[in-house]
């Protein structure tokens, strides 16, 4: 080893003495008590439950989706476990990571804005997959719902966002953690066995934000969903593991990230739940962009005008967002969702965002390149991450300003339920149908009182 490597080794003080949240976190998972917190909370379950199954069936038929199962087919799965938006069934980890994918396949999932984890397509998957296999109860679901998602989101807490600066995509660096969770209460699992589960899965982080823009991006949850099933199943037979597999100097959070704020996980747990702050994107792109993107919706609708009489539109946004949105050319829908250009050109020009302004076609119409070309971004580190001002140049010279605060769909500007079902139906109906999903829509928001799982698993999926 050279004397700069191991400089570099020691440059950062290993902690010794933190907290055993592998055991504090295993113990919680499994002894939490059913629905075990208020009624709002439990609505956010449910909503974050159902907007999940809405992302998960909308790009059902999606070559990600396609060229995932396929490559799945060549194992001959058991049929164990359904896939949303489709016919067939294959076993429960490869259901979980094929629904997993099609879940984020158009970045339109939820989204934990303090952390900016998407939180429900790692659980969501892997606990689905493993209800039906075992029958569960529709409130055994929610109940592993909202445990899995503070387990994850809690983690990414005491991590962002040094973690997330390091290039590692959150998402799924700490979804399988809460999958593990999750997976570990509906298996009946002993905190001593949850802690071995979470050990498992903590060697086995999922994702790269080098790969945002392309297929493997949504890999990622659904990974992280298979990864979390499959530990839990280990534990379950007898698999070990660290008992400090977090905590530990060489253990998960420390090797992760220089910022390790252990109060994240340690104070209030069962008190407080991260998935009350859950958003849903009403834009089916990065998150950063979403600002950008109803500053351009509000313009349009202000002006009146269309596109050709559009000098140009200048974004003042927080270097954030030319980092992850930076892409001038997008040459395909994957990455038109990571480009500012393209989202603030398609918001001016239809008014909308959805996944219908992300599709290849519409990434290479004329009318916006012409637009997009006319995008400029004005980096500004004073900005506030969520906030963003969009400046429009009309060609009779005149400028038009709006500053964005807080885009529509943020915890200041919720989404309603009326909007979060018109987004689901949007993307189910050209799967399921239109009386398929009202079925779907409603059997998600009752999920809690439903006794087994087998309404759900017609609503969502297609016959033979």
């Amino acid at each position: 080893m050279s004397k700069a490597t191991a400089t570099k080794n020691i440059a950062r003080k290993a902690q010794t003495d933190a907290p055993a949240v592998t055991r504090m976190l295993a113990e919680f998972a499994v002894t939490h008590p059913s629905k075990g917190w208020s009624d709002s909370v439990d609505l956010e379950a449910h909503r974050t439950f159902a907007n999940w199954a809405g992302c998960a069936v909308g790009p059902s038929n999606h070559e990600t989706v396609e060229f995932a199962l396929a490559a799945i087919k060549e194992f001959s799965p058991a049929p164990q476990s359904s896939l949303l938006g489709r016919t067939e069934k294959v076993d429960m980890a490869n259901a979980a990571l094929i629904n997993g994918i099609s879940s984020h396949t158009f970045d339109f999932d939820d989204t934990h804005l303090k952390t900016i984890i998407h939180p429900a397509g790692p659980v969501a998957s892997a606990i689905l997959a493993l209800g039906e296999h075992r029958s569960l109860s529709g409130r055994e679901l929610i109940d592993a719902l909202v445990i899995g998602i503070e387990v994850s989101c809690r983690v990414g807490n005491t991590i962002y966002p040094d973690h997330y600066d390091r290039g590692w995509h959150i998402t799924g660096s700490t979804g399988m953690l809460g999958s593990a969770a999750a997976c570990s209460r509906l298996l009946g699992l002993t905190a001593d066995q949850t802690q071995m589960a979470l050990g498992i899965a903590a060697s086995q982080p999922v994702g790269l934000r080098e790969q945002f823009g392309t297929m493997t991006k949504p890999l990622h949850p659904g990974a992280a969903a298979k990864v979390g099933l499959t530990a839990a199943l280990m534990a379950k037979h007898g698999y070990t593991a660290s008992l400090r597999a977090l905590e530990a100097p060489r253990g998960l959070v420390q090797v992760y990230s220089d910022k390790t704020d252990w109060t994240q996980i340690t104070e209030n747990l069962g008190g407080s739940w991260e998935i009350a702050l859950n958003t849903y994107k009403p834009f089916a792109c990065g998150i950063v962009i979403h600002p950008s993107i109803d500053g351009c919706v509000q313009l349009r609708e202000k002006l009146g005008i269309d596109a050709n009489q559009v000098a140009k539109i200048s974004v003042r946004v927080h270097p954030l967002v030319q980092e992850l949105t930076g892409k001038k050319t997008p040459k395909d829908g994957l990455e038109g969702k990571f480009s500012v250009y393209h989202s603030c050109a398609v918001a001016f020009i239809t008014g909308k965002a959805t996944e219908h302004e992300y599709a290849d076609e519409v990434v290479n119409r004329s009318d916006v390149l012409a637009l997009r070309a006319k995008v400029e971004l004005i980096v500004d580190p004073q900005m506030y991450e969520a906030s963003c001002d969009v400046i429009l140049e009309t060609t009779d010279g005149k400028t038009h300003q709006v500053h964005v605060e807080h885009a529509v769909g943020s915890l200041e500007r919720p989404m309603s339920n009326e909007q979060l079902k018109a987004k689901f139906v949007d993307q189910s109906a050209p799967i399921l149908g239109a009386v398929q999903t009202q079925s779907a829509w409603e059997t998600c928001m009752d999920l809690g009182n439903q006794p087994n799982l087998d309404a759900l698993i017609h609503a969502l999926t297609l016959k033979k």
